[in-house]
């Protein structure tokens, strides 16, 4: 039974790789920031924070990191180990779409990734630890993401749904059971090692066309509310007297025409990465049950 480590177990990742862990014999110590009671056998709740207080730990043979990859990075730095335990981190594209954005906020987030990457591998080589980093694209499926999620929360309720018909930008949305799913098959592929991959979902399609299918995914009549492109920066103005949408800057409106792509041939060779089609459903938007 392998003792296994997962930072972030409460996210979405968490929430779909926890119960393949389990499935699958793992001895699951989760970390959370909240106290949590198990609801599962060999399901540890531990509460700690990356940043600032870990709990004591056991000697572990895999440690997934599924948060703020720079937190975790310095902490793998600086901690003390009772094994070589087996990493899988995530980082995020962004750290390549975002180096160049026209927002300082962005750049700034780009290059903390760039950075996070960088200790998160020196370390790993200093306690000659096997290491794993996924970069997905845009994640959605486990209603907790604050972009496709927020969106179709909004417009659940409000039964409006903005439409972008200049947005032609390519986009790859990837679904988090996909993730899960590649988390797995990193720590059981020993070519995956010391390596890093960019994952995209399994269908590009623009921005416009994306949107267009989380609309079509809600129940009851929507209306589609055309947004030029030269309005959207007047829109997401708006969208900042509201704390939910603060983290979206105006580079976000500028990608909107560029084409955001993952080329993981690498990841369908070497974990065989063969995500879904992006084919939402009303539950897409829900949260899971409980852990």
């Amino acid at each position: 039974m392998l003792r296994t480590l997962v930072i972030g177990a409460s996210g979405q990742i968490g929430r779909a790789l926890i119960p393949r862990l389990l499935d699958s014999g793992h001895q699951v110590f989760a970390l959370s920031r909240f106290a949590r009671v198990s609801t599962r056998n060999n399901l540890t709740w531990l509460r700690g924070d990356i940043f600032t207080a870990m709990p004591s730990l056991p000697a572990l043979d895999v440690i997934f990191s599924l948060g703020p990859l720079n937190g975790f990075a310095e902490w793998l730095a600086t901690a003390s180990l009772d094994r070589q335990p087996r990493v899988v981190a995530f980082g995020s594209m962004s750290a390549e779409s975002k180096r160049e954005s026209e927002d300082p906020a962005e750049r700034a987030l780009a290059q903390t990734l760039r950075h996070a990457e960088r200790t998160l591998v020196e370390a790993a080589q200093s306690m000659d630890i096997n290491w794993t980093l996924l970069r997905p694209t845009l994640i959605y499926g486990g209603g907790q993401d604050r972009s496709l999620t927020r969106l179709a929360q909004f417009g659940a309720r409000w039964r409006v749904f903005p439409r972008v018909p200049a947005a032609k930008g390519l986009r790859q949305p990837v679904h988090v059971d996909d993730l899960a799913s590649a988390c797995v098959a990193a720590i059981t592929r020993v070519a995956a090692s010391r390596r890093k991959f960019d994952l995209g979902g399994g269908e590009r399609l623009s921005v416009c066309d994306m949107l267009d299918r989380v609309r079509h995914s809600l129940p009851g009549p929507i209306l589609p509310v055309p947004v030029p492109l030269f309005a959207a920066r007047g829109v997401l103005g708006l969208t900042h007297l509201n704390p939910r949408w603060r983290h979206i800057g105006v580079g976000a409106v500028h990608r909107l025409r560029n084409d955001l792509l993952a080329d993981d041939e690498d990841a369908k060779r070497l974990l065989d990465w063969a995500p879904r089609s992006f084919c939402p459903l009303a539950s897409t938007w829900n949260l899971p049950a409980k852990l």
